[in-house]
């Protein structure tokens, strides 16, 4: 393996690991603010801190004229992947209410055999071990999420709920991201997202200067290092990392989750659920593996691979 590759894995487990702990963040912000006011705030500080790369390529463009542009305005684009997202983060953190910043992180994760199932409705090939992957992730659900009484807890299945639009959201993005400036995609989803998220606060939450002092710290972290810095890092990583290497990489943030909440929350896991994540990290991961032996340039290897969701964390 060539340097580059070393290198862009390591930036990669990094993305991972910030957007794991994240799920921890979550978690410590809902103490001092409510659900909808932390997202609002932290999308908010997540578009501010895509200013400077936004600059950054305005300027590059500028001086430039070799480098294609965007045919398609990012406006109406980013304003629906926008929607869908602020239901997704809103449906996870509401969760973290309810349930432990692991348990959520593996129901979230889930996103990554949604994503080439979904696919169906657009007549893509899904493979063999597509459909195995999904029925051990099937597996690793019953045993993390229902109980004995045939039930699933509230908050798992606000997490499973959300798991759902996150794939859409992979979906949409991986429409319009040729379409459009990516950048510009982002920081307009993330604007709408907190806008959305601020109004539904200032409707039914009670926000004070004070709370979100007490909140600072994990709201930087959520905006700021979760979305800023992770989403740059992994940017620059995917360039020189293979695209199979990359996704299974970055669904290591379900591992860096549970050991966040196991080191900073004291959250333990039963066996059956440490079984159950297992089986559905295997299920995610099986997929990813199998692309190696895909066809590049088929539909299975784009829907299944090339995008992995930079905000969710």
């Amino acid at each position: 393996m060539k340097q580059q590759e070393y290198t862009a894995n390591l930036l990669l487990l990094l993305t991972a690991a910030i957007w794991g702990f994240a799920f921890v963040a979550q978690r410590v912000g809902m103490e001092y603010i409510g659900p909808f006011t932390f997202n609002g705030v932290r999308f908010a500080l997540g578009s501010l801190s895509l200013t400077p790369l936004l600059l950054y390529e305005y300027h590059s463009r500028q001086k430039s004229a070799a480098v294609p542009q965007p045919q398609q305005s990012a406006l109406l684009p980013g304003v629906l992947a926008g929607t869908v997202l602020f239901v997704g983060a809103s449906l996870q953190q509401v969760a973290l209410v309810y349930t432990t910043a692991g348990k959520a992180a593996f129901l979230t994760s889930l996103y990554l055999i949604l994503v080439p199932l979904m696919g169906l409705f657009f007549k893509h090939v899904i493979s063999g071990s597509t459909w195995a992957g999904a029925l051990l992730a099937a597996c690793g659900v019953y045993l993390l999420s229902v109980t004995e009484q045939f039930s699933v807890a509230y908050g798992d299945s606000l997490a499973l709920a959300g798991a759902i639009f996150w794939a859409l959201h992979i979906l949409i993005i991986d429409h319009f991201s040729r379409r459009v400036n990516v950048l510009q995609l982002s920081c307009i989803q993330f604007i709408i997202c907190s806008v959305l998220s601020l109004g539904v606060a200032l409707a039914f939450e009670s926000i004070t200067l004070e709370a979100l002092r007490q909140a600072a710290i994990p709201l930087f972290y959520g905006g700021v290092a979760s979305v800023g810095i992770a989403y740059t890092l992994q940017v620059v990583g995917q360039k020189n990392a293979k695209p199979t290497h990359a996704a299974i990489i970055l669904s290591m943030e379900t591992i860096f989750a549970a050991i966040g909440g196991w080191l900073l929350l004291q959250e333990d896991m039963s066996l059956r659920g440490l079984l159950g994540c297992a089986l559905m990290l295997a299920g995610m991961l099986l997929p990813q593996l199998d692309q190696a032996r895909v066809p590049a340039g088929s539909n299975e290897a784009t829907f299944t691979t090339e995008y992995t969701e930079e905000t969710e964390k």
